[in-house]
């Protein structure tokens, strides 16, 4: 397998601020809303690490290929949920996002994505930008 695996790499975490808007007909946070709370995760992410504007000047948009979630608990309008997301591994094309929420230290959601960047050009897919592979193989955490 063409791949680097470690738990946790790149791990970013916010807290995160449940709105009346978020709320649905059901009481609790809509499903929509914890796609808009995982792609500022990401957002968070890519900048704290691999500037989107930097790579995005060298011709390389990020874009998700898949998103799956699983809802483990309600997420209610006075709740503070926090947010994480690392990086679990890389591909030669794709890296794999691992999401989750908690609230009062309890899991809550969970999320995985897979991303790839494309040429914004050619608009096709292309590698892993080498800058991101690098520090991912040579992450030591903090």
């Amino acid at each position: 397998m063409n791949s680097f695996q470690v738990h946790r790499r790149f791990e970013t975490k916010m807290t995160i601020r449940v709105a009346t808007y978020d709320i649905d007909y059901a009481n609790h946070v809509s499903n929509i809303v914890y796609f808009r709370w995982l792609e500022d995760l990401r957002l968070q992410l890519l900048e704290e690490n691999f500037p989107l504007e930097e790579l995005m000047s060298q011709v390389y948009m990020p874009v998700l290929a898949s998103s799956s979630i699983e809802y483990k608990k309600a997420v209610r309008l006075f709740d503070r949920p926090v947010g994480h997301m690392w990086i679990e591994r890389l591909g030669a094309a794709s890296m794999y996002f691992v999401g989750e929420f908690l609230v009062d230290g309890q899991v809550t959601t969970k999320a995985s994505h897979i991303g790839l960047f494309v040429d914004s050009k050619t608009q096709k897919p292309v590698k892993i930008p080498a800058q991101i592979v690098e520090k991912f193989a040579n992450y030591r955490g903090t």
